[in-house]
């Protein structure tokens, strides 16, 4: 019972986690997604932008995301569905999610919705969990591709 009672504790506080990470992106509160991070994570957006995935540190990932969304409004994630495996200091966990990415342009075109999935690899580092490795794949883009420009 205490070994079930344990993985239960964990896949709450993985599903934490992702969610703060998710939510503290929306808010643009890096430090809040920096604590969500390991040290170094494999991080791979290639269905999205092509290129490699890369090892980045959470200074490195903010910094982009922090650039990546100035010119734009308001972000909002919509993530569910998660399924989370356990494995003592280890875990794996996915979701599906959604990004909605909204700026008032003057041709009236105001919104980009990304949809696709996440799939993370966790570790737990003392009392918490964090991100070692992250990978969205994108399902479909549409909107405003240019939002940002526009």
């Amino acid at each position: 019972m205490n070994e079930a009672l344990g993985r239960l504790l964990a896949k709450e506080a993985i599903i934490e986690v992702l969610n703060s990470l998710f939510v503290g992106t929306d808010d643009r509160d890096w430090e809040r997604v920096r604590a969500c991070l390991a040290p170094s994570v494999a991080f791979d957006m290639t269905s999205l932008t092509g290129g490699a995935p890369a090892q980045m540190t959470p200074e490195q990932i903010t910094g982009a995301w922090r650039e990546g969304l100035a010119p734009i409004t308001a972000v909002h994630h919509q993530v569910g569905n998660y399924r989370v495996a356990v494995d003592g200091n280890q875990a794996t966990a996915f979701c599906y999610g959604i990004a909605l990415h909204y700026r008032k342009t003057p041709s009236g075109r105001n919104t980009r919705t990304f949809v696709g999935s996440y799939d993370f690899q966790m570790v737990k580092g003392g009392d918490r969990w964090q991100i070692k490795a992250f990978r969205f794949t994108v399902k479909f883009v549409e909107g405003n591709l240019e939002l940002e420009k526009d």
